[in-house]
């Protein structure tokens, strides 16, 4: 059953330790399963959810427009990712809207059965709050690189925090419009950072991969230590 795959995702939150398997099981029984296909809209800015998010498979953008339609993508999600801590704890209306970018299966919690969990167990709430704490921790960074450092900068220390190991798999928000909106440029200007990049054999790319052929001096373009 679905609960049941539900049911070892949450037994493995780090939000959710120490609760009770009958409270866990009362969780996964009372979640959603919904599949949004590529480019399926999971909620709009400005809405009002009242469902905690777990992406199980699949990848979103979460992003802002402005009254010109320029959108800036503020963070990419994966899979095991929860989100929508906002709508569910604050009960305000949401700061983005989370798009998928592939086809993504999603579990929606809703929020009464987990306000009847953070009454039986408050640490819950605490440790949700620290959870978001994170991710605007996340968004004073993405601000501060908006404001204080150059494109160039930006797209390296992006693939630095990107890379396994040294490669970076070309996924549908590697292209270069998606990663345009998320370092707050356009893709031409992006265009011009990669072949600049490329030519000094700091990177190399191809369909499938991004590979980081000298750290170091990737570092230094993206204006950081690389010990």
């Amino acid at each position: 059953m679905q609960s049941d795959i539900l049911l070892k995702r949450l037994q493995a939150f780090e939000f959710l330790h120490g609760l009770d398997e009958p409270s866990l099981l009362d969780l996964a029984k009372s979640a959603v399963w919904k599949v949004f296909p590529p480019n399926a809209v999971v909620f709009w800015e400005g809405d009002t959810e009242s469902n905690l998010y777990y992406l199980q498979y699949g990848s979103l953008k979460a992003l802002r427009t402005a009254s010109d339609g320029r959108e800036q993508v503020l963070r990419f999600l994966d899979a095991g990712e929860i989100f929508n801590e906002i709508g569910v704890l604050a009960k305000r209306p949401n700061p983005v809207t989370a798009v998928a970018l592939e086809e993504s299966g999603i579990w929606l919690i809703p929020r009464h059965a987990l306000e009847e969990v953070v009454m039986k167990y408050p640490q819950t709430a605490l440790q949700i709050i620290g959870n978001m704490a994170d991710k605007i921790i996340d968004l004073v960074m993405l601000a501060s690189d908006l404001s204080l450092k150059t494109v160039e900068a930006r797209f390296s220390k992006l693939l630095l925090d990107s890379a396994d190991g040294n490669v970076i798999e070309r996924r549908r928000w590697t292209n270069q419009t998606e990663l345009a909106a998320h370092l707050g440029t356009v893709p031409d200007v992006l265009s011009r950072v990669i072949r600049e990049l490329t030519r000094a054999g700091l990177i190399e790319m191809d369909k499938q991969q991004i590979r980081i052929l000298d750290r170091v001096g990737l570092a230094e373009r993206a204006m950081l230590r690389e010990d």
